[in-house]
Formats: structure tokens, sequence, C-alpha cells
């Protein structure tokens, strides 16, 4: 699935609530520049059965109060399956999903400080870092200039 069939997917599942498939619509070129920018078009997450991410808590060696949560995404079953963090658990699963809809869902995802998309088959000890932070910044950004965009109309009061 292309981007713009998954952003357009994004907007088809939005709540029909008036806002979020219009938002969807506005910080699509932001999730399309980040996205553009890995390998996959989808990638595996490992999901418990309520289909909620499995996060990994790291900790700094040299601070140990430094903690970040993260979400890894793998580009193949494969690389689950032989990937370090893979849980043996019979309550999780890995699941694929397109990478603008993780992209998209980490804005949501509080709790999630980074998603660390591992894009070379096979070598799961260099990935790319995606920070939560960035993408609320970048969407931010999108979203104001979207703002300023729409002119006012004259006759609005």
């Amino acid at each position: 699935m292309d981007l713009d069939t998954q952003v357009q997917s994004l907007v088809e599942t939005a709540p029909r609530d008036g806002v979020t498939g219009d938002a969807v619509v506005a910080i699509a070129p932001t999730l399309k520049a980040i996205a553009g920018q890995l390998k996959y078009d989808q990638y595996y997450i490992l999901q418990n059965l309520e289909q909620g991410w499995v996060m990994t808590t790291l900790s700094s060696r040299t601070e140990p109060d430094a903690r970040k949560n993260i979400v890894y995404a793998f580009p193949s079953l494969k690389d689950v399956a032989a990937g370090p963090h893979s849980i043996k658990d019979p309550q999780v699963m890995a699941l694929p999903v397109p990478v603008i809809h993780i992209i998209f869902q980490m804005l949501a995802l509080k709790p999630i400080d980074s998603i660390i998309f591992f894009e070379t088959p096979g070598n799961l000890n260099q990935g790319v870092e995606v920070r939560r932070q960035d993408v609320q910044n970048l969407v931010q950004i999108q979203l104001q200039q979207a703002q300023d965009a729409t002119p006012i109309p004259p006759d609005l009061a």
C-alpha cells in the first residue's frame, strides 16, 4: 500500500467528528515526509491480545534515572522472531502496520518516546529512531501553516 493510499485509509477510518479527518489531511505532508525517509511501506509491531503495542523501557548506563519507552518496528516476521526483543509469549503477536499509521498512532500514545524502525532485514543492531516529540513538533508546524494559509472570510461576523 503506497503512502497516499495509507493516508486515505486513515482519513476513511477517522472518527466522523468533523475534525479528525481534516486534521489527517492537514498533516498528511508531514506524515508522508517522515515515512518517505524509511524503507518499507509497512512494519511488524509487537502487540498484545488487545492490540496494545508492546513497549520496551530503556535506561542509560551513565544516567540510570534517564528512561525512554520505545516500540520496535521490524521489516519482516523473520526479524521479529530473530530479534532479541521478541517476546516468546502467547499473549504477544507481531502484526503488520502501515508506516503512516505507525507514525500517526505514535502521536496519540503518550507513553511512547520513540519508535525504532529496523531498516535492514537480518540486522537488528541498527535502526532508525523516530522520536514522538520530533513528530509532534513537525505536525504543529504543519497545522500552524495550514491555519495561516486559510483566509478568514470577510463576512465571518
